[in-house]
């Protein structure tokens, strides 16, 4: 008896391996960076969007010549309105010479649940909701982490339209943000 709950302790443990390394692996994908050669065919770069604060239409790609912050977010992620709140910093010092835009990737939230956080927090930059082909594409490109919240997701989009998505968790500071853009991509 003890030896076959042995074995089924061992089998328990090496399906849960291989799921977190299945698991892990779609996260921790981290293309190479990618130039405006072969942006052409990023269908996240030229997805048509709406600005929640505004009703204006544009595309990420409308940006190029400038360095542009791409963060994933949700309305109900205190980590997202950290981040976000670091990046009000770095607009009230370097103004618009960068461009935010958050892309809310929860599909159970509407433009009224993200105008009443942009209020709330005085943030003025691009808000828009992220159509679902749009995020399987940032999927396709950034893996799964990318729509996750809690990890604060960013892009770099260089001002050649380039781009790289910002190593590690969590939000980044004002200091971390202006290192990133010095960077580059």
């Amino acid at each position: 008896m003890k030896i076959k709950n042995n074995i089924w302790l061992w089998v328990v443990i090496f399906v849960i391996v291989v799921v977190g390394v299945i698991f892990l692996s779609g996260n921790l994908i981290q293309p190479e960076n990618l130039t405006s050669e072969n942006k052409r065919g990023v269908s996240w770069m030229n997805t048509k969007l709406e600005d929640v604060r505004t009703g204006e239409n544009f595309k990420i790609s409308d940006f190029e010549g400038k360095p542009v912050l791409l963060e994933s977010f949700a309305v109900w992620c205190p980590t997202c309105t950290k981040q976000q709140k670091e990046l009000k910093k770095l607009h009230e010092e370097f103004g618009d010479s960068i461009v935010s835009i958050s892309l809310d990737t929860d599909q159970n939230e509407d433009e009224a649940k993200i105008l009443t956080h942009i209020n709330e927090n005085g943030f003025e930059w691009y808000y828009a909701i992220s159509p679902i082909q749009m995020t399987q594409s940032l999927m396709s490109d950034f893996g799964n982490g990318i729509i996750n919240a809690p990890s604060a997701p960013v892009v770099l989009i260089c001002e050649d339209g380039s781009y790289r998505k910002l190593g590690g968790y969590g939000s980044r500071n004002v200091k971390e943000l202006k290192e990133e853009l010095e960077r580059g991509c």
